[in-house]
């Protein structure tokens, strides 16, 4: 199946001169749907994973299931302000701006082999953000995944974790 044909650019978005990958024809498409799962899944399916990290928002559509489907826990990673209890925080620049993720402080115990998911890796710093915040929890990453990897921005660059993507541009 060729998921590419099932993601859209929006130019412009969201600001001038970024060209966003929209994935929402893909989540909207039962079969699209579940062949992105049926290759995420087998990019982590052989590795010993106590924990998966969604990254806010769009890593929260698989990063579950994948936990499920690993019988790990999730663990989701939110802008500052969404989660209740103490949080880690670090801050990251993005294609577009700056930013900043939180992560619970007992969401991950020392020792924890954790997968990070998102849906799209660009520059590396949201990533590299969320790999900073597991490290210092005293996490033990066994590997980034994602949907789609922006190649040409050279994001897996930042990234001292192997590095798995369903779809590269």
């Amino acid at each position: 199946m060729d998921l590419k044909s099932y993601v859209r650019d929006i130019r412009d978005f969201p600001k001038p001169g970024i060209v966003f990958k929209d994935i929402t024809p893909l989540l909207a498409d039962p079969k699209a749907l579940k062949a992105c799962f049926g290759k995420l899944y087998a990019e982590v399916k052989d590795l010993e994973v106590d924990k998966v990290i969604g990254v806010e928002s769009r890593g929260f559509l698989f990063a579950p299931m994948l936990a499920g489907t690993l019988n790990a826990g999730f663990v989701p990673v939110r802008k500052p302000g969404k989660l209740p209890f103490d949080t880690f925080e670090e801050s990251y620049a993005l294609e577009y701006g700056t930013d900043r993720l939180q992560m619970h402080t007992d969401a991950i115990k020392k020792g924890d082999r954790v997968v990070i998911h998102d849906d799209v890796l660009a520059t590396g710093g949201t990533a590299k953000a969320v790999c900073d915040l597991v490290t210092k929890a005293g996490g033990i990453i066994v590997q980034c995944n994602f949907v789609m990897e922006l190649e040409f921005l050279k994001g897996s660059d930042k990234l001292e974790f192997p590095v798995k993507s369903v779809l590269k541009y």
